[in-house]
């Protein structure tokens, strides 16, 4: 099963909830549609929303967002979750980081250290979910907290500012007046649509997700898909991890915690079901986009920062609920 077919027998021509009804669509397109009518209120409400230094700021903090976005829709699609990804990016970072500053690393092999590292933290929660049996809600948890202690006892509750210039070159530079670093998240979304699109591993995610019983009487190894795709999204949060620190030119105590909500939103607001089996790249590129704008957009239009948490917490709510709505009317 491939991403563009997600749903279930439902979505076939000639059943009661496919996809050409005018409800299908929406709900099929409701990031979308939201993320238009947001763009056109906040432009609305301030003309600089509109502007090419704006866009290019939406640009860069979608760019991390993002990768996380697609590091947790991973899990999700497998109908498990992660919820130490956020904690993986800020403790991956500051490996790669202190390898570079403390041991006089490279910067491009510090930066593979830091990757490698979150991607064996992926690898380790799969085999613990898997073969340990081992719920993934309260084993990500746990492993939320011992990463977010091992990341305060690293950086010893201080702000690590001395990253060489090649280690947050890709977070600053800029080409023709535009940054480099989404260039990164575009590669990260081709990559993941082949290989969701294209691929037996792509096709076996869903079908696990889906039903993992009948996958397993089809023939298809669960534990190995279930483990692969935890590998892949430690891998994208290691690559998250360097992105936030280049592009911050810092590492922090709690690098990656503000992430949580957001990065758990994005994909589900984007079509990924929290039951695993359905969801899409350019779904999770719109609840990205949309989280995104607004954020940036309740910025500009000065609403204060206390309440942005509060109205993440509305999203996801919302998110669930059009998830929901979407399982049953697509059976």
């Amino acid at each position: 099963m491939s991403d563009t077919a997600m749903t279930t027998s439902a979505t076939k021509p000639g059943s009661p909830g496919r996809k050409t009804t005018a409800t299908g669509w929406i709900l099929h397109n409701v990031v979308w549609i939201w993320l238009i009518a947001l763009v056109v209120i906040f432009g609305m409400f301030n003309e600089y929303f509109f502007t090419i230094f704006n866009l290019q700021n939406i640009m860069v903090q979608a760019t991390v967002l993002g990768i996380m976005a697609l590091a947790m829709a991973l899990p999700l699609l497998v109908a498990e979750i992660d919820l130490s990804i956020p904690a993986n990016v800020g403790f991956s970072a500051a490996i790669g980081a202190l390898c570079n500053t403390d041991l006089g690393m490279p910067f491009g092999i510090a930066a593979l250290i830091g990757i490698a590292a979150a991607t064996l933290i992926g690898f380790f929660n799969a085999v613990c979910i898997t073969k340990l049996k081992m719920v993934s809600l309260i084993q990500t948890l746990s492993m939320m907290i011992i990463l977010q202690g091992a990341l305060l006892a690293l950086t010893q509750g201080r702000t690590i500012t001395s990253l060489s210039s090649g280690y947050v070159w890709i977070g600053q530079e800029t080409i023709g007046g535009w940054p480099v670093m989404p260039i990164v998240f575009l590669l990260a979304i081709v990559g993941m649509a082949i290989l969701l699109r294209n691929t037996v591993l792509g096709r076996s995610i869903y079908a696990v997700g889906g039903n993992a019983v009948a996958s397993n009487s089809a023939g298809i190894r669960v534990d190995r898909v279930k483990i692969l795709a935890y590998s892949i999204s430690g891998f994208l949060a290691g690559v998250a991890g360097y992105l936030l620190a280049s592009w911050q030119m810092a590492i922090t105590s709690n690098q990656g915690a503000s992430y949580l909500l957001y990065a758990i939103a994005a994909p589900i607001i984007g079509g990924v079901s929290v039951f695993g089996g359905r969801g899409s790249v350019i779904g999770v590129l719109g609840g990205v986009l949309l989280l995104t704008v607004i954020q940036v957009g309740l910025a500009i239009i000065s609403v204060p920062s206390f309440y942005v948490g509060m109205i993440g917490g509305i999203m996801i709510f919302i998110a669930v609920g059009i998830d929901a709505i979407r399982v049953r009317y697509f059976g």
